[in-house]
Formats: structure tokens, sequence, C-alpha cells
């Protein structure tokens, strides 16, 4: 039970002492002595004294016992004394406050609680100048992010500096069994610094221990304090040994710039190479965010083509404009291909940049527009025939359902694309959309669809390369299409019962509509990249794009079936074929769909129990039921882990980029060997070129304070323009991270 103390009031004559039981006479007393209202005990913070330095909340003590020594003017209380103001709690065994000197004490189990949950332990405290300066003896903290530390004694300056004398630091449990080994690592060090302002700690003659014992002396260490949100300073560096730079040695510097932005800026320096400086930089506003990550370096050797001063520039931004549009940008540009490479920027085949502005509707409407530029560093590519498309717009609108629970969606789009060779268009589009979900009286759900598109546009340069048709005149060109379908599925279930419950769904889509042909003299920007599998089977219009229209007369069927077990287990599996009325050429040679009976396709999923499943789908020839795709995986799950083949044959694509069969398998496994270690590894082999693909295996152990990561990956991808291996066909990494310290990494590629 405790009592708010007021503002001090002079303190009445009376006898020498004065003692008074329970503890509510406690806080009587200790108002009739005067103890000041202003910096106390309880605002006390001494690793991280980021509150206020004064308070105008009342300071309430609790004790079993208090005793007032007119005399010395002392105030004294005993026996589980707790002092607290606001969310700061002090507690000890005996409290001493001298109002002469104005020195207060705390003497035997004192514990002093702050509000961001750090928890200091030391056997004597003793504070003075308004309690902001502090002297504390035997040490022990609890910090945040489980942090740990211990010293001889302590001393806190003025509120914000706490310098502490042979310090051990450790965000380690101690062992359950044997709490007086050592932890797993921690520091120790002569002297360490708590700067409460800079949210830095820093150390003198420090020294890190694993188990106890000493693997690395530095004179100098400083780092974050626990639980500090941000703090400027240099971060771990990295080093390593790659083919095109050597040896090198990159050490970041982290900027807190203010509670918006930071940067951190990055010197590499290289034995083989000049070396690089970089800036990654973000921002964020009260709309948006923006970023950018850019560098420039030197490069040179044997093993680059293009050399001299290199650079990238990555950059991203999103702003909400208000509730309804927003707008962004990327940019993504570099000097080289091997520029990335060299300085492990990533290795993309091309970098797109775009701006764009968007509006959203609820689910109703969207629209957006937009410009799209691309940059190609394939060293086996021009630039010259990469398109730039300025500008694209899009719009759609979802209509609200009619009174039969249909629904009708409408779209638009339009974009000109140009090229500095090859062909320049330019085209504009829209799409009218309606479906209606009905239910038949025998279980059977009906699917009424119809679709009109309406295409046009304007090519020029169409006898140069690239056009994705037969050469012919520049001019204008439409194209159009209407569609109507009646797709119904008949499932039929048997119910449960001891072997589980089966599904049967035969279903049929009946689809009519003109003839389109090839439509060979308009260019196919946005309908190249095509595949015929289960997933279109179904689909009006089965071309990725609108360049290409599907038309004519088919029947689209497939059966379903699936096998539901009592333990959750299941077996699923679709297969189906289309058939089209026409023989009249309207799908490329090669896709499955080119003849009047498309291909096979199919799909299965068994997963008989828990700890097992197998999925593939396939695509066979309608003739010879030849292979054309087959794409299977297998994975055994168990409580520590789990285990994965698959395999991946297929032809080449129709759209001539890659005219390599695939012809791959591949593995992957994850274990974990216990609580605290992860092993994995995976692989892929093309059978074709009876060679491996790639290789890789990682080892990773974490707990509460350290996290130790190994990873090895080998990549036999070759530039085909040269047929050289990529220089960075290897990567050795080893990292350290010592969590609230940071992190130390080696990387050899």
């Amino acid at each position: 039970m405790g009592q708010a103390l007021p503002s001090a009031q002079p303190a009445g004559r009376g006898e020498a002492r004065a003692r008074r039981r329970p503890a509510v006479w406690a806080a009587f007393l200790l108002l009739a002595a005067g103890l000041p209202q202003g910096p106390s005990l309880a605002q006390t913070n001494l690793l991280n004294p980021s509150g206020p330095a004064t308070s105008n909340e009342p300071v309430t003590f609790t004790a079993e016992e208090v005793e007032f020594d007119q005399n010395a003017d002392t105030v004294t209380a005993r026996g589980r004394v707790e002092a607290w103001q606001g969310l700061r709690v002090l507690r000890t065994d005996v409290f001493t406050y001298n109002r002469t000197t104005g020195v207060a004490t705390a003497i035997g189990n004192v514990v002093l609680i702050e509000p961001d949950g750090q928890v200091l332990f030391a056997d004597r405290a003793e504070l003075t100048g308004g309690m902001r300066d502090a002297a504390l003896e035997g040490l022990r903290g609890l910090l945040a992010e489980n942090a740990r530390v211990a010293a001889n004694g302590g001393r806190r300056t003025d509120g914000r500096i706490t310098d502490l004398a042979r310090v051990v630091y450790s965000p380690c449990n101690l062992c359950p069994t044997n709490p007086d080994a050592p932890p797993l690592w921690q520091l120790r060090a002569r002297i360490a610094s708590l700067h409460s302002d800079e949210q830095r700690v820093r150390y003198r003659d420090a020294a890190l221990e694993l188990a106890g014992v000493p693997v690395l002396y530095t004179p100098y260490l400083s780092h974050a304090a626990p639980g500090a949100p941000r703090a400027s300073g240099f971060l771990s560096p990295s080093f390593g040994v790659t083919r095109l730079l050597g040896f090198f040695y990159e050490q970041p510097y982290y900027w807190a710039i203010d509670d918006q932005s930071d940067a951190i800026f990055t010197a590499q320096a290289a034995a083989e190479q000049t070396g690089n400086l970089g800036v990654a930089y973000r921002r964020r506003f009260n709309n948006g965010i923006f970023t950018l990550d850019g560098s420039v370096g030197r490069l040179g050797g044997e093993d680059v083509d293009q050399k001299g001063v290199g650079w990238h520039l990555f950059s991203r931004g999103l702003f909400t404009l208000d509730e309804t549009w927003r707008a962004g940008f990327d940019l993504n540009r570099t000097s080289s291909r091997d520029y990335l490479r060299a300085y492990r920027y990533g290795s993309p085949q091309t970098l797109t940049s775009t701006a764009y502005v968007e509006g959203f509707w609820g689910v109703e409407g969207y629209a957006r527009a937009d410009t799209r530029f691309y940059q190609t560093i394939l060293q086996r590519a021009g630039s010259s025939t990469v398109p730039r498309v300025l500008p694209f717009g899009y719009a759609e609108w979802a209509f609200a359902p009619d009174s039969l629970g249909g629904r009708f969606t409408l779209d638009a789009q339009a974009y000109a694309l140009t090229r500095d060779v090859g062909t320049n268009s330019r085209r504009a589009a829209t799409r009218l959309h309606y479906e209606l979900p009905l239910l038949g009286r025998f279980g059977e759900v009906w699917t009424l669809r119809a679709r009109t598109d309406l295409l046009a546009g304007y090519a020029q340069g169409v006898d140069q390369a690239p056009f994705f048709g037969p050469s012919g005149e520049d001019g204008t060109w439409t194209n159009g299409n209407i569609r109507a379908a009646a797709d119904v599925r008949w499932p039929l279930l048997r119910p449960a019962g001891a072997w589980g419950a089966q599904l049967l769904e035969p279903r049929i889509q009946f689809v009519t509509g003109p003839n389109t042909g090839r439509q060979l003299n308009i260019p196919a920007e946005d309908s190249l990249d095509f595949e015929f599998t289960d997933a279109n089977l179904f689909e009006l219009n089965r071309f990725t794009g609108r360049d290409r229209q599907e038309g004519g007369t088919r029947v689209d069927t497939a059966v379903r079936a699936a096998w539901l077990f009592p333990n959750g287990g299941q077996v699923e599996g679709l297969v189906g074929r289309s058939f089209r009325a026409s023989s009249e050429a309207v799908m490329p040679a090669g896709s499955g769909l080119d003849k009047r009976a498309s291909d096979w396709v199919a799909r299965a999923r068994v997963a008989p129990v828990p700890w097992f499943e197998l999925m593939g789908r396939t695509r066979l020839d309608a003739d010879t039921a030849e292979q054309r795709t087959w794409d299977v995986t297998g994975t055994v799950f168990a409580d520590r882990g789990s285990l994965s083949v698959g395999y991946f044959g297929g032809d080449a694509p129709i759209n001539n980029f890659y005219t390599r069969k695939r012809d791959e398998v591949s593995a992957g496994a994850t274990l974990r060997l216990t609580e605290n270690w992860r092993l994995g590894a995976h692989g892929r082999y093309d059978r074709a070129l009876e060679r491996p693909v790639l290789a890789g295996a990682s080892l990773v152990y974490e707990d509460e304070c350290l996290v130790f990561e190994t990873r090895f990956a080998r990549s036999w991808a070759e530039d085909t323009s040269t047929l050289r291996e990529y220089a960075g066909g290897t990567m050795l990494l080893f990292r350290v991270t010592l969590k609230t310290i940071g992190d130390f990494g080696i990387r050899a590629l």
C-alpha cells in the first residue's frame, strides 16, 4: 500500500527519531521529511536514459519501516522498499536520503526497472546531483533484446553517459544445468562507455570470447545500444576472393540521417580491380517511399569484355496522391552486365524502367498509364532492336451483377511501341466480357460466357527485323473476334465411407465464333510466349496477349477425379483435350493446338499420407502419345526436414528465342539436425548436355545470440555468345552474426 507524495513541505520540529508502522506511515514520514519532488531515483536510466530528466508525476514509496533522523537530516526506509514514478521502479533492502547533501543511497538487492524493459541489479547504488549522477557497485543488467551486462562498478554522469569498469556483455542464455559456465560468446572489456544521446556502446581493450576462450582482441569496439532503433556508424565489413576482383574488402558505413531517411555508403577495394563506391539511400514520406541504390567503379582484366568506368543505378518510388490515385517509378540502368557480375550486384538479362500512375475504385474499377524502357545487357543481344513503350494505358471496370447473377466487365488498352531498328507500331484494343453462373436441377454447374475483342493498330518497318510475322507493307490493320461459350461440369460425389469419399467430375465446354486464321500480317508483340497446359485448356482465347485471337468452333473436354481418404490424404487428377471443327491454321506449329485434335494435357496430385506428396503435369502428343512436356516433383516430409526429387522435360519454346530441348532432373533436401542446426542441399542435372546445371549446399546454426551460416553454390551456365563460363559461377560464403553486435562474412567466387 502506498501514498503519493505532493510537493515538499518544511520539516517540523519533533523527536530526534521517529519510527512508525505500517507502510502507509512510511509515505507520511517521507512527506514530513521534505523529500524533494524533482529528478528522482525512479527516473534513472543507467544504460539508456532517453526518457525525460524530470517528471511531474508523483513519487510513491512503500516500505516495512521508515526512520527519520532530524539531527543527521536523513530519511531511512527498510524492508522491501519500493519507489516508483510513472513506469520507473526502484526496489532495495535499505534506502537512505540525506536532505543536507542531496545524496540518496540504496543498499542490498538493488533493482532498477526502466519503462523499456531494461532491468539493472546492483549491490549498492549512490545517487547525487538531483539523482542524475550515480555510482553503482556489483552491477548486473538485463537489457533489451535479451542482452545482459555485468561490471565491477559503474558511474553515470549528467544522466547521459555511463562508464562501466571490468565489463562482460552477452545476449546469450546461460546453461540451465550449469549457470556458472561461460555463455556461447561474450565481450569482455576493461572499460565500456554507454552514450544515451548517440545510442552507442564503446569498449576499450575488448576481447571476444567463445565458450570462455578469447579468440579476438581489439583496442576499440563500438556498436549500437541494445534496443536502439537506429544509430550511425561503421557496419561490419565483408571480405573474400572472386575471379574478377581477386581479394576484396568491403566496408559499409550507416548514416541515420533523420527519422524519415537513412543511407549506407560502401567502399570496396580489390586486388584485381580499382574498386568502387556505392550508396543505398531510402526515405519515407507521409505519402510514399523513395529508394536509390547506385555505385561507380572501374573494371578491367582479361575476363571482362567491357572495360573502363562502370556504374549502376537502381531506384524506386511510390507515392499516394489521394484515396484513389497513386504514382510511382522504377529506374534500373547499368553500364554493362560485366560490371554487375564483377561487383556482385546480380546478373540479370534485362533491366526494366517505368514511370506510372494508377487508380483504384474499390473492386469495380482500375486504370493505369505508364511508360516502359528496357535495357538488355546480354552481350550477344543488340540494344537497337529493344522496344520502348511510350505510352501505355489500360483501364477496366466490373459492373454490378444483373438480375440473373451475371456480370459484365469492360476494359480498354492502348500503347505505342518504338525501336531504333525494327518494327514500330501503335495499337488500341478493347474487350467486353460477360459471365453467368447457373446451377442445374441435377447438380450440374453451368457457366455461360461471351466475349468480344476489337484491336486496331498501325505498323511501320515491317520489312525489318524483328517482325513477328511475314514481311509486308507499312500501314494500318484491324483485328476483332467474338466468342460465346457454354461450360458445364457435373460433380458426382460418393459420400464418405470407411474408405473415404470419391469424386468424379466430367466437364465439357462448347466455344464458337468466327474463324480468325493465323493473322500473320499483325505484329505479335504480346502473344509470343505460349504454353498449352491444363491451366488454360478452358480459356476462351488461349494466346497470352491480344495480338493473336483464337477463333472458330471447338469443344474442350476434361475429366477430373479425386479420392478423399479419411486420414486427410487424397489422390486427385485431371485429363483433358480440345477439338476444333476447322483445320484452319490458328495456333503455331508445336504448340499442341495446331491440329484439329489437340495434344493431351493432364495433371495429378498423389498425397495418400501426410508425409508424402507427388505432383505432376504433362502434355502428350495427340497421335503418338510422345512426351512433349513432363514436370513431376515428389516430396517426402518429416518432422526434421524434407526431401524432393523432380524431373522436367519439354520441347523447345515455340517463340524461337531458345532452341534447345529441356531434359533436367533436380533434387533438394532440408534437414534440421538439432534445435539449432539446419542442413540443406539442392542440385539440377541436364541429361541432354550430360552435365550439371547447378548445385548448392548450406549449413546454418542459429540460437538466441548467434547465427553461423556457410553456403556453397556452383553454376555451370555459359555465355552462349562466347561459350565462356560465367566468372561468378562458384560462390562460397561464410557468415557469422553476433546478435546485437553485427555480422562478419567471407565470400569467395
